[in-house]
């Protein structure tokens, strides 16, 4: 006997292909999904376990050789319209299977995937908002951007707007200002953009503290020992949590970094030594004769702790950390000093 399985149910053929028992799945669109998901897993059907009962069978699957000897021979036709079947619940089925393949997808990194683009989309958004608006309030009072800090600057039009108001209210004390004088209409229209502004600085705020508590659930490990937010953007950049545990060391060092890579084999210029990880203080912080040691040694340790995150349940995070802390020690003590005939080089660059 043989046993075949098509997308509508599972049979048993005599030495002639004739039916001689069959188990027809159900005639429901997601029914048929479910096996067919059970089908693309490798997985044997309670049907044929039913089916077969047992009996010396022949199976064509690898999946099906718990059941039956695995032989080689060719698939009968089964034509699914004898059994009341039709093309058009099987179509309805594979769009049932592409639902649930999606939502099997949107595993929990891909929650941090996409808060930490939006936060990349944020920054751009602020980015353009402010340039924007000092071109725009610099007509009125082109000194403030001099007086006053970056985050106070739209804190201060968003309350105040014109300089008159400003400075007449005493937070801030000028006189004899080059700007021209402004409309209060004009006035009103700078303090709608400066405080969009801050708005959208607010939305950063509060999806970088989203991304701060998903990383501990998704990635605890990579998060305690790269920080929540780089270790989130090396996910991001990997395309997952899956695929940044498969890279090696030397890849996570450099994500981030693709243009200059593709710099240095184009042009010959400089390899770089590190990507989003020189955000990190240990890097950024170091002498820049220290800082491609220490990126290879830090990106060792978060690719420990992708494997363990995606793998496993443990935290080891401390551990990883001391050992880290240990390296860089050992690297500070070894090269306190860049390598003789390069400190002018290095300065330089």
């Amino acid at each position: 006997m043989k046993l075949i399985t098509t997308w509508f149910g599972t049979f048993l053929l005599d030495d002639d292909d004739q039916v001689a028992e069959k188990s027809l799945f159900p005639s429901v669109a997601k029914e048929v999904a479910v096996r067919l998901q059970t089908l693309e897993k490798g997985e044997i059907l309670p049907e044929e376990e039913e089916l077969v009962g047992g009996r010396p069978v022949i199976v064509r699957e690898k999946r099906l050789e718990l059941l039956g000897e695995l032989v080689s021979f060719e698939e009968p036709n089964l034509p699914p319209e004898d059994f009341g079947f039709s093309q058009e619940l099987l179509a309805q089925a594979m769009v049932q299977l592409g639902k649930e393949k999606v939502k099997v997808s949107a595993t929990p990194d891909e929650q941090v995937l996409q808060a930490i683009r939006t936060i990349d989309d944020l920054t751009k958004t602020i980015n353009l908002m402010s340039e924007r608006l000092h071109e725009w309030h610099g007509i009125n009072f082109p000194e403030l951007a001099k007086l006053v800090s970056e985050t106070k600057y739209p804190e201060l039009i968003s309350k105040f707007g014109d300089r008159n108001t400003m400075i007449e209210s005493g937070e801030v004390k000028f006189e004899d200002s080059m700007g021209s004088d402004i409309t209060s209409e004009d006035s009103e229209a700078l303090k709608l953009l400066a405080g969009s502004i801050l708005t959208t600085i607010k939305a950063k705020k509060d999806m970088e503290e989203f991304v701060q508590a998903r990383m501990e659930v998704v990635a605890k490990n990579t998060a305690h020992v790269a920080g929540p937010l780089i270790g989130a953007r090396l996910i991001s950049l990997a395309g997952g949590l899956d695929r940044l545990s498969k890279l090696p060391s030397s890849t996570v060092q450099l994500l981030g970094a693709e243009k200059a890579m593709f710099k240095h084999l184009k042009d010959k210029a400089r390899p770089p030594k590190h990507g989003v990880i020189f955000q990190h203080p240990l890097i950024h912080r170091a002498p820049p004769w220290q800082r491609g040691k220490i990126a290879r040694a830090f990106a060792s340790k978060i690719s420990i702790a992708t494997r363990v995150d995606k793998h496993g349940d443990r935290f080891i995070g401390d551990e990883l950390e001391g050992n880290l802390t240990k390296r860089v020690k050992e690297i500070q003590r070894k090269y306190p000093n860049p390598p003789k005939g390069k400190g002018k080089k290095n300065r330089s660059r």
